[in-house]
């Protein structure tokens, strides 16, 4: 074997994330593109077609060649969803299907609606042998080579893992042409070497440049393409995530055995694009190994004390079996998901982290060589979503099911895969006596409002009618755009049969949020009814402002209930005033129930006369409050301060100083 290494690309740089290539492909297949993807105005079509169907992102037209699609052509190909060029010493283009048309794969692909189904079909995928050796008699299969490297190591450590650094120095630089047992013998060196290293970073460094010694391309290459060639792998649903580095799923490891058996293959690659384009068979699709499997899973299951019944599956076929161990896997995910949300509180620090990482727009925290949490650019908003699921299963004692609280998707590694579908909220927060719905956005243009004021009104409306307790609705962007606040201060809604809903949304920053949600956390005061406290305290003040002064008390609220958590015996200056809305009812003892009808104030350029101002449905459109709730601002007069409310009893109507009547207890809001 040559010294000469070489890194195998399973994914592409170009395309990090394989849970979009379903997506893409979608759009791809209903395109005119299909059979025509080739030259560059072809390639600059669908690759301005991907970015207008919000696939990708490329800004200002930063990709003015295709390469784009060219990228997203070579993984569609790469994974059989598409036909690939054949090449004139591989054989005749027309032996195996039109260049770029769809494949009967690929259309089992688009029709993969669960995460399990798409995980199978990428398995099958990677499981075919067409990447050639360097000896250039033979294919290999990455996956099925990672697999015999684990499964050697595991011989002789008892565990499959495999370091991020061990896979990006002799992982996904081997293959079958490199004797195993000189692999394994490599990574285990290198592992107690360096686990008795002071300097992890350093000696990572050097271990990086000995090897790159005989690598022609940058020495970065070896752990850029290691985090994005793990990424692809785990897809597979065979791999998963261990810190930053991957193991065997334990449920595959029967599956895992059968694959690793074969790691080199002399056959024509027209064969194995043939099985490629047609889906590649699984060892799972005979009958033996799918009955061990689902023996396997049933033992882990009952060794965990988990109940399950699959009596009213027949199990006399392959496909029978498989269905039933997909359901079992389904069940032990759900079992280790609730064990995953009871660890979460003690993980709000790093959930604060992802939150300010959102807030930067993205990017990385590494807080050792082995510990690193990160935000793709472009998957913001399933990790806007996903971030706040984490914060909502730290802040606890909910009652439903954490996957019952989320609507998107997520991978064996608890991952984000995908946004919440269409037509239901984004998070639903079921407590003892109240739900919090919490809807999310990465919008902060002016369009926010156009795309979530209807929806995110409709969805808390749906709540409400169905669920016997009160229901609060959090709306958290980057930004709060004042049209989308002005929107939530009416949250008015119309129900099917014209019923009209007064509806609780308060809108918050992802700084305001993340602020009280650490403040929570560093008082030990984390619970859901701090929540519903900070909703209820911003809403008391909608009613009497215009949506920028409302967005700045809400604001005010978050700190000033943050700090009051931080340091509760802190003196407190401020004398907060009774929040009095339009058209309220009060109390007085002396006069029994009353309403407030309207204001008297007087106005800077009117100060030798004194204003009645009507309030019984709600403020005139000349005229706003501050957010304080005392100060006023007139169109035509300016400043002013409102200094008592007209209240009218069964038999008076008076006028009570404010905040004074208020405050020592003359009336009472009811």
């Amino acid at each position: 074997m040559e010294d000469r290494v070489d890194i195998w690309l399973v994914g592409n740089t170009g395309l990090r994330n394989p849970n979009r290539i379903q997506e893409g492909l979608a759009i791809f297949a209903n395109s005119s593109y299909v059979g025509n993807l080739r030259g560059k105005e072809n390639e600059i079509g669908f690759m301005n077609l991907l970015n207008q169907k919000g696939i990708i992102q490329n800004e200002r037209g930063k990709d003015a060649s295709g390469s784009h699609a060219r990228k997203w052509r070579l993984m569609f190909a790469r994974n059989g969803f598409i036909y690939p060029q054949v090449k004139k010493s591989e054989g005749k283009q027309e032996e195996l299907g039109v260049l770029d048309g769809l494949t009967p794969f690929g259309k089992i692909f688009l029709q993969a609606d669960t995460y399990p189904a798409v995980q199978e079909c990428f398995l099958r995928s990677m499981s075919v042998e067409q990447f050639p050796t360097p000896d250039g008699a033979h294919y290999f299969s990455p996956l099925r080579w990672l697999l015999a490297v684990m499964l050697e190591l595991e011989k002789r450590t008892g565990s499959t893992e495999l370091s991020r650094i061990e896979f990006a120095l002799w992982g996904h630089t081997t293959n079958p042409d490199y004797d195993l047992d000189m692999v394994v013998e490599n990574i285990l060196n290198l592992r107690d070497r360096r686990a008795k290293a002071s300097a992890k970073r350093s000696f990572d460094k050097q271990e990086i440049a000995k090897r790159g010694e005989n690598y022609d391309k940058k020495n970065d290459n070896f752990l850029d393409y290691c985090d994005m060639n793990m990424r692809y792998l785990r897809i597979s649903g065979i791999f998963q995530r261990k810190g930053r580095g991957i193991m065997i799923v334990p449920t595959k490891h029967i599956l895992a055995e059968k694959l690793a058996k074969s790691t080199a293959s002399d056959e024509r690659i027209m064969s194995a694009y043939k099985k490629l384009c047609m889906g590649a068979p699984l060892p799972t699709d005979d009958m033996d190994v799918a009955s061990a499997l689902l023996d396997d899973i049933k033992k882990q299951m009952k060794d965990r004390h988990i109940v399950f019944d699959i009596s009213d599956l027949s199990l006399n076929t392959p496909a029978d079996i498989n269905i039933g161990r997909q359901r079992l896997e389904k069940l032990l995910m759900q079992t280790d998901e609730i064990k995953y949300a009871d660890e979460q509180r003690n993980q709000w620090k790093e959930i604060a982290d992802y939150m300010e990482l959102l807030i930067k727009g993205g990017g990385k925290i590494i807080y050792d060589e082995d510990n690193a949490i990160e935000v793709p650019k472009d998957e913001m908003p399933v990790y806007l979503e996903w971030t706040l699921w984490r914060a909502a299963l730290a802040i606890d004692h909910l009652i439903n099911k954490p996957y019952e609280v989320r609507g998107f998707r997520l991978d064996s590694d608890f991952l984000p895969v995908s946004t919440a579908g269409g037509g239901k909220g984004d998070l639903y927060c079921e407590f003892e006596d109240f739900i919090i719905l919490t809807e999310v956005t990465m919008s902060t243009s002016s369009r926010q409002e156009a795309m979530e004021g209807e929806p995110v009104r409709r969805h808390v409306s749906d709540a409400v009618l169905k669920y016997d307790k009160p229901v609060y609705g959090m709306f958290i962007a980057i930004k709060i755009d004042t049209n989308t606040a002005e929107t939530f201060r009416h949250g008015v809604w119309y129900t099917g049969d014209d019923v009209k809903q007064r509806l609780n949304i308060v809108p918050f920053s992802l700084e305001q949020f993340r602020q009280y949600f650490v403040a929570m956390f560093e008082a030990n005061q984390a619970k859901p009814d701090k929540v519903k406290e900070l909703i209820a305290i911003c809403e008391t003040r909608r009613d009497i402002l215009e949506a920028p002064a409302w967005k700045d008390y809400i604001s005010a609220v978050v700190n000033e209930n943050s700090e009051n958590m931080l340091f509760p015996n802190a003196p407190k200056n401020k004398i907060e005033m009774p929040i009095i809305s339009a058209g309220s009812t009060v109390y007085s003892p002396a006069f029994g129930e009353g309403q407030i009808i309207g204001i008297k104030a007087c106005f800077q350029e009117s100060a030798d006369k004194v204003i009645e101002i009507p309030y019984l449905k709600g403020i005139p459109d000349e005229i706003s409050f501050g957010s304080d709730g005392i100060s006023l601002v007139h169109d035509k007069f300016g400043m002013g301060k409102l200094f008592a409310y007209i209240v009218v009893f069964r038999k008076n109507i008076m006028q009570l100083s404010y905040p004074s009547a208020f405050m020592d207890g003359i009336v009472s809001i009811i």
